[in-house]
Formats: structure tokens, C-alpha cells, sequence
């Protein structure tokens, strides 16, 4: 695969706007010509990255938007997220694991994010995510 830049997809924080990063995000499997099965964890992560960024990042402040960005060099794709909140610090928050926490509603966003992708960087204070994916065997 070559290298391309996607178009920046700015949301506002609020939910109807999830739809928006489902068709963003296939109309990058066309180009890329990704699994399913890839898809499926790509999308999981966005979308959890995404309704972080709204929920905790922006408070679902319809004035504050969400960025996101991609871009493919071979075979690694690699999918920013940025809000407009105060950030956060990601090593302070509780294990989900954890038999305290294992049947709270929440708390699982950047806990499934690890999972999905094959790396993820946390910048500019938790304000910006930053999601890298293996694409191919």
C-alpha cells in the first residue's frame, strides 16, 4: 500500500454525529481494501476514542468538536482523535479488571482502545489519541 492522507472529519459532541465516523471510516476500508474483520476492530476503537472525546473530553458541549484524522503509510493505519476538554492523565484511571469495577456501567473506553489497536499514544495532556493499525496477514 502507498501513503495517503485522508480528509479531516469534524464532529460536533453530540452522538448523531457517530453516524458521520462510520461512513469516514468506510470509505477508508474502499481505499484500503481492509477485512471485515479489520473494519470491525478499527471501528470499535474510533468509535469508543470518539465518544470519549465527546462525553469526557468535550462534556457533549455541541460548540466544542472532535477532530479526526487518517492516514495509511504501508501497511499501518494510523487514526488520530483530538477534543477541545482540559485532557486527562490515562495511567490515573481504574483497572476494569479490577473486582470493584468489573460491573460498572463505564470505564472501559481506553481499557477496549489497548485491545484493538496495536499501539495508541496518549498527547497534548489526553487531548489527543492517537491509534495505529496493522492492516494485512
Amino acid at each position: 500500500m502507498t501513503k495517503k492522507n485522508f480528509d479531516n472529519l469534524i464532529l460536533d459532541s453530540s452522538f448523531e454525529e457517530i453516524e458521520r465516523l462510520g461512513a469516514y471510516l468506510e470509505s477508508i476500508q474502499r481505499w484500503a481494501n481492509f477485512s471485515d474483520d479489520e473494519f470491525a476492530r478499527i471501528e470499535l476503537a474510533a468509535n469508543e476514542a470518539v465518544t470519549n472525546a465527546m462525553v469526557h473530553g468535550n462534556k457533549q458541549d455541541a460548540a466544542k468538536k472532535v477532530r479526526v484524522s487518517a492516514s495509511i503509510h504501508e501497511n499501518m493505519l494510523q487514526i488520530t482523535v483530538q477534543d477541545e476538554g482540559p485532557g486527562f492523565d490515562p495511567s490515573s484511571l481504574p483497572d476494569p479488571l479490577e473486582e470493584e469495577n468489573i460491573l460498572k456501567e463505564s470505564g472501559r473506553g481506553v481499557f477496549l482502545i489497548k485491545q484493538y489497536t496495536d499501539d495508541v499514544e496518549f498527547l497534548e495532556k489526553g487531548t489527543k489519541l492517537k491509534m495505529h493499525f496493522e492492516l494485512g496477514d
